[in-house]
Parts: structure tokens; C-alpha cells; sequence
């Protein structure tokens, strides 16, 4: 059993900051949020969004008419995208200067809630860049207060300190770790989920599975991330396939933000490892690759690498996945095909050569891996010594199917 691996002697941290609402029809707790702003003292507040996110989820018309009726001002700023980068961080910081704003809410994915992170990070440090934030020039202890209202099931920044931005121009995709950006509040309404397109309900849903994955198998892991990262991919792998079939289906949607949001418990106590420190340098240099499809690809490549070093937790968190494994080290292989044919079976197909990566890019990987900001400590966090070679390793195994 895998609880003969942990190490009952090494004292660990348990966290946990962010007040959540879940549920179907949760947006209505704006109100209440509202209420408690007004109490504190914040009637100018800046949205984060993008218009489609904003609109169709309909969240727009309901928290601007509880803003209108507590009295709180806002300004929107609707120009995140996907992978997002440090110039739309700073125009983020401008406008809410301008306007004043004494609180952030960010709306949609990990994207728009990470923007509004950084942003908040920012507006108490007018001084500073969002260049000068992700290249660590400076070490944050405060934040404009945040609200999350969640919009994917995958990302569990809604209740966690992280945040991450690309500056494009070097190929970086840093993360930041600060305990100021803990949203105060987060809203989970599965409502908001079922306008996703069917790729990124995939998609969001296989990074919560990275995220507990490499949380329950860090340097730092403990029974709660192993406890939390088995119920999550339980949860998943039962009701992605249903989200799939029919995307209206609420209870498939609420659980699948239920899993993504106790994930980011997970990976906020356990932290992250391999396959987020070399997902980064692949959406770093093509933002266009979803962040989930890059985990996606990686993910059996980086099982295989660090199974024979935890093959007790794995097995047993996998089972869904792969059921019948013995949690013994030479079922490496075994685990990683099985991962890879379950991916294939939830549609997701494709590997780094299908997404124009070559064999010609894997040094340049390499080098951002252990270079970019703030990855060498998810590489430090590692089971097993994160040297080139295993990095290399994983990018070759994750350029074209391992079931041949």
C-alpha cells in the first residue's frame, strides 16, 4: 500500500484559503459577495473576462445588474486569451488605475483568473511590470482582494495561489506562488459550463488529472493529495464521458468542477513536477497549443519516467484508468500505454509531432524547462532527479504513440 511511502516524520502544510460556492445556480451567491464588498469598503471594482466567456454564460447581464443595484462601479477589460501573456497583464493593471478599482473579478478559465491574479498583484505595486512580476524582479506580499467565478472544470486556480503568464518574446511561461492571490471568493456554477466546446471540456478536464497526478507524486506529497488525487480521477473518468455525450448534463458538469477544484486543493499542498515544467516551454513557444492538450500529450511519457519511483500511488490512483495494476516498478510501461488508450478513448489523439513539434526542438525545450523562471523548483520537486536526459526522455516518448 502506498501509505508505507510516506514519510510520517516530515511534517507537512495543509492549505486551503478561498470561500467556494458549487453548485447548480451558484452564480446567485454574487449577491451575497457583493454585500461583503460594499461592507469592506470596495464599490469600484474591474472585470477580467473576454466577451464571448462574458456573454454567453450570461454571467455578464447577472453580476452587472447586482453591481448596478449594491451601487459598485466596474470597468471591463474583455481582452484575455488563451495562454495568457504579460502585455494584457499590464493593460489590466492601466485600466483599473485609471479607474480606481479596489477589487478584481476575473471571469472564465484559468486564463481570465490568472490575468486578474496577476493584475491584483500589480495594482498594489504600480511600480512594476508584468515582466518585472514574472521575471521575479520583485516578491509580492499583497493583492487587490479577488473574486473567481469559474467557467471550466480544470484549472482549480479559483482556490489556489498560483497564477501563470507567457512573456512571448522569450519563450517563458512562468508560475507564480503567492499566498496574497488566494481568490476571497470563487463561484463553481455548473451552469456556466455548458456552453465549453467539446475539446476544451477535454481538455480542462485532463489538466485537473495532470494536476494530481504530479501532486500526489512530488517531493512534498502527502495522504491528503494522494486521498484528493485518487477521488479526482475517479470523478473524471466517470463523468467526462458524460459531459461528452450530452453537454447539459448538470450533474456530469458539477462534479467534473467539483474534481477540478479539489485538484487545485491537491496541487496547492502538493505542488507540480514534470509535466507542467515541460508543458510550459510548449504553449510558451506556440500559444496557440491548449494547455491542456500539451498535458495531455505528456502525461504518459512523464507516468512512465516516475512510476518504478512511486508505483504504489500510482497504481492505485490510475485504477479507473488502468485497473488490475500490482503498484510494482516494472508496470512502467504497462501504465503509460494504458494512460495513452484512455486518452485516445476520451478523443484525445494527438502527440507533439501532430502539433508541428520536431525532434530539432527538443534542445530548445530542454533549455526553457530548466531555465524559465520558477520552473526549476517544479523540477526540484520531482520523484526522481530531474537531469536533461529525463527531460529529453519524456519529449521523445511524448512525439508519436506509444501503442504502435
Amino acid at each position: 500500500m502506498w501509505e508505507s511511502k510516506i514519510n510520517i516524520n516530515s511534517i507537512q502544510e495543509f492549505r486551503g484559503a478561498t470561500r467556494m460556492y458549487l453548485g447548480v445556480g451558484a452564480l446567485e451567491k454574487f449577491n451575497d459577495i457583493a454585500s461583503d464588498l460594499v461592507k469592506k469598503g470596495i464599490n469600484k471594482v474591474i472585470v477580467v473576462t473576454d466577451e464571448i466567456v462574458y456573454t454567453v454564460t450570461k454571467i455578464k447581464e447577472k453580476i452587472e445588474k447586482i453591481m448596478d443595484e449594491k451601487g459598485i462601479e466596474y470597468v471591463v477589460y474583455t481582452g484575455v486569451k488563451p495562454n495568457p501573456n504579460v502585455d494584457m497583464i499590464d493593460e489590466v493593471k492601466k485600466m483599473g488605475l485609471d479607474f480606481g478599482a479596489k477589487a478584481i473579478i476575473g471571469v472564465g478559465g484559468g486564463s481570465h483568473i490568472d490575468t486578474a491574479k496577476s493584475a491584483a498583484i500589480l495594482l498594489e505595486y504600480p511600480e512594476y511590470t508584468a515582466r518585472e512580476l514574472y521575471e521575479f524582479k520583485f516578491s509580492a506580499e499583497k493583492a487587490l482582494p479577488i473574486i473567481a467565478i469559474n467557467t471550466t472544470h480544470g484549472t482549480g486556480t479559483e482556490v489556489d495561489r498560483f497564477a501563470v503568464a507567457s512573456i512571448e518574446e522569450k519563450g517563458y511561461k512562468p508560475a507564480l506562488v503567492y499566498d496574497c492571490i488566494y481568490p476571497l471568493y470563487a463561484i463553481n456554477d455548473p451552469l456556466t459550463t455548458v456552453t465549453l466546446p467539446e475539446s476544451q471540456t477535454t481538455f480542462t478536464s485532463i489538466d485537473a488529472i495532470n494536476h494530481v497526478t504530479e501532486a500526489a507524486t512530488t517531493l512534498v506529497a502527502n495522504p491528503y493529495t494522494i486521498l484528493l488525487a485518487k477521488e479526482t480521477i475517479r470523478l473524471i473518468t466517470k463523468y467526462l464521458p458524460e459531459a461528452k455525450a450530452d453537454p447539459q448534463n448538470l450533474t456530469a458538469r458539477y462534479y467534473l468542477m467539483y474534481a477540478s477544484s479539489i485538484a487545485g486543493t491537491c496541487f496547492d499542498n502538493g505542488l507540480l513536477h514534470f509535466t507542467h515544467a515541460l508543458e510550459h516551454p510548449l504553449s510558451g513557444i506556440k500559444p496557440e497549443l491548449p494547455h491542456g492538450l500539451g498535458l495531455a500529450i505528456l502525461l504518459p511519457a512523464v507516468v512512465k519516467a516516475i512510476y518504478p519511483a512511486k508505483p504504489e500511488v500510482l497504481a492505485e490512483i490510475f485504477e479507473p484508468i488502468v485497473p488490475g495494476l500490482k503498484g510494482i516498478p516494472g508496470e512502467a510501461e504497462i501504465i503509460a500505454k494504458g494512460i495513452e488508450k484512455w486518452l485516445f478513448s476520451v478523443g484525445v489523439t494527438k502527440k507533439l509531432s501532430d502539433e508541428g513539434y520536431t525532434i530539432d526542438d527538443i534542445e530548445r525545450l530542454i533549455d526553457l524547462a530548466f531555465n524559465t523562471p520558477s520552473l526549476d523548483i517544479l523540477l526540484s520537486m520531482a520523484p526522481i532527479k530531474a537531469t536533461k536526459e529525463i527531460v529529453k526522455q519524456i519529449y521523445l516518448d511524448s512525439m508519436n504513440p506509444l501503442n504502435k
